[in-house]
């Protein structure tokens, strides 16, 4: 009965240990080293992101880059830095995220978006208008 236990608690930590190295929770380098986006858990089964970092964060006069291009006039003075770029993504599969949105700040639209983590380090990211997306894939920061 002992043995059953332990291997009943040492497969669970297995699985456990499994799941997390899959898991697209953690910092992500964006395309051309741009920004860095930290994803996690948003609600209980959501998933959102956010950007941490930017390559460069500031604009010509040295300030602050801000929300310029967003559509909505009353958040063009947010900064970049901070903003929530992923959000709502649903777990669909093994390594399968979908049903969110993705907001583009270089042109201040918001995306359908879907994303796919093809190994521990690398993750597929689309946003999408009906059919037509734009993919990229960003890096694991370690």
């Amino acid at each position: 009965m002992k043995l059953l236990s332990a291997l009943t608690i040492g497969l669970g930590l297995f699985s456990t240990t499994v799941f997390a190295a899959n898991d697209v929770v953690g910092i992500w380098e964006t395309v051309e080293g741009k920004s860095h986006v930290e994803i996690s858990k948003c609600q209980t089964d959501k998933y959102c992101g956010k950007i941490t970092w930017l390559k460069e964060p500031n604009n010509d006069k040295g300030q602050p880059k801000t929300d310029i291009n967003n559509q909505d006039v009353k958040l063009r003075e947010r900064k970049i830095l901070g903003i929530e770029l992923l959000s709502g993504l649903e777990k669909v599969g093994a390594n399968e995220w979908d049903d969110g949105d993705i907001y583009n700040p270089e042109d201040g639209n918001t995306y359908s978006s879907e994303m796919s983590l093809l190994d521990d380090n690398t993750l597929e990211v689309k946003g999408c208008v009906l059919f037509i997306c734009k993919t990229q894939v960003w890096k694991r920061i370690k």
